[in-house]
């Protein structure tokens, strides 16, 4: 759909040769517009603050200064009001002596991200935005056309995938299920009578993810229907959000919030290894690879302690009692990811299934 667009309207495409090389293919294309999978904007947003953590305390502070200011002034912004004059200068101060730095990392000509295929951090969204750059994330299934909703530039949330498109109808199951109506939905699964059946209810084509439609209209997903957890207890858990908040933390690159039908939540955690590595060296934790460094009990004590730190708002049963370190990244190849960079969960809790037994041992 985003290539017929381009096409239509008469865009040059150049397509990232892969996840790792987008910040060298940005500075050669020079993009105005970018559509990407949220993975590929938590890696960009580790970048940038991989080199503001490695800088001088003076850099440090100057860009904490700018992004506080950025993120005073969208929020202003947002809400529709005029910025004050005094924050307009110093917001234009900050744009010069921050902001515009990131934004030629960008290739300088961006004139916004769309975000879609998994949820965004509704705290990298806000990074973005505080520094003028601009991610409208929507939503959307294969069996929707695909997208359902999407953030514009008249009206952004974070968290939220925006308004529902013109011409589409959407309503929230009595479970929280989104269900879909509207000519982008699709007649049904070729040749599969049985399976289209049961993805529609009268009419409403059910879309398996739990959502919220707030006030404004703006549509909100909490989750895949098939990925909520049920603690031990009877207690609905929720691990995107989780997830994505752990992924905003510099030492984690990724992480899977298991815990369905257990006695307590916990997670599968790929660390950020160069930023790990320079830890323990710093500690004088000794390591001869990544194997012995994810299996050093201060080094888990270390993450769970960045995880705690990182979550205390969560309710008691939704906070990640233990962890397991491994050694490397999901992948596509490998089955655990999709192209769209969605983990599959159920592959990769299967696949570390004697891992996570041995957790919820006494």
């Amino acid at each position: 759909m985003v290539t017929f667009t381009y096409i239509y309207k008469g865009c040059t495409i150049a397509y990232a040769e892969s996840i790792e090389t987008v910040g060298e293919n940005l500075l050669e294309v020079h993009p105005q517009i970018m559509v990407s999978a949220p993975r590929v904007f938590e890696k960009i947003y580790a970048k940038v603050m991989d080199t503001v953590l490695a800088g001088s305390s003076l850099r440090r502070k100057l860009f904490f200064w700018g992004l506080k200011v950025g993120k005073a002034y969208g929020a202003r912004k947002l809400l529709g009001q005029t910025p004050g004059g005094w924050l307009s200068f110093r917001h234009g101060l900050a744009h010069k002596l921050v902001h515009s730095k990131i934004m030629e990392k960008m290739g300088g000509q961006i004139r916004f991200f769309v975000s879609g295929g998994a949820p965004l951090s509704p705290d990298i969204a806000e990074f973005f935005h505080a520094v003028g750059l601009i991610i409208l994330e929507g939503y959307g299934l294969t069996e929707t056309s695909p997208v359902v909703a999407i953030n514009t530039f008249a009206k952004i949330k974070f968290g939220s995938v925006g308004p529902i498109l013109p011409g589409v109808e959407v309503r929230i199951a009595a479970d929280g299920e989104i269900l879909v109506r509207g000519p982008n939905v699709m007649k049904g699964y070729y040749k599969k009578p049985a399976e289209t059946a049961e993805v529609f209810a009268d009419g409403w084509f059910k879309t398996g993810d739990i959502g919220v439609l707030d006030a404004d209209g703006l549509l909100t997903i909490t989750d895949r229907k098939k990925d909520l957890i049920v603690t031990a207890g009877g207690k609905n858990v929720a691990p995107q959000p989780i997830e994505n908040i752990l992924k905003t933390n510099p030492y984690i690159a990724n992480a899977v919030v298991t815990g369905d039908r257990r006695r307590f939540i916990s997670a599968l955690i790929v660390p950020h290894f160069e930023k790990l590595e320079e830890y323990a060296r710093f500690c004088k934790i000794p390591f001869a690879d990544r194997a012995e460094l994810i299996r050093s009990e201060l080094i888990i004590n270390f993450i769970k302690s960045e995880i705690e730190r990182a979550t205390p708002h969560l309710a008691p049963y939704e906070r990640i009692k233990k962890i397991v370190l491994l050694e490397r990244d999901f992948e596509i190849a490998e089955g655990e990811m999709t192209p769209s960079l969605k983990v599959r969960r159920t592959i990769v809790e299967a696949k570390y299934k004697s891992i996570l037994d041995d957790l919820y041992e006494e």
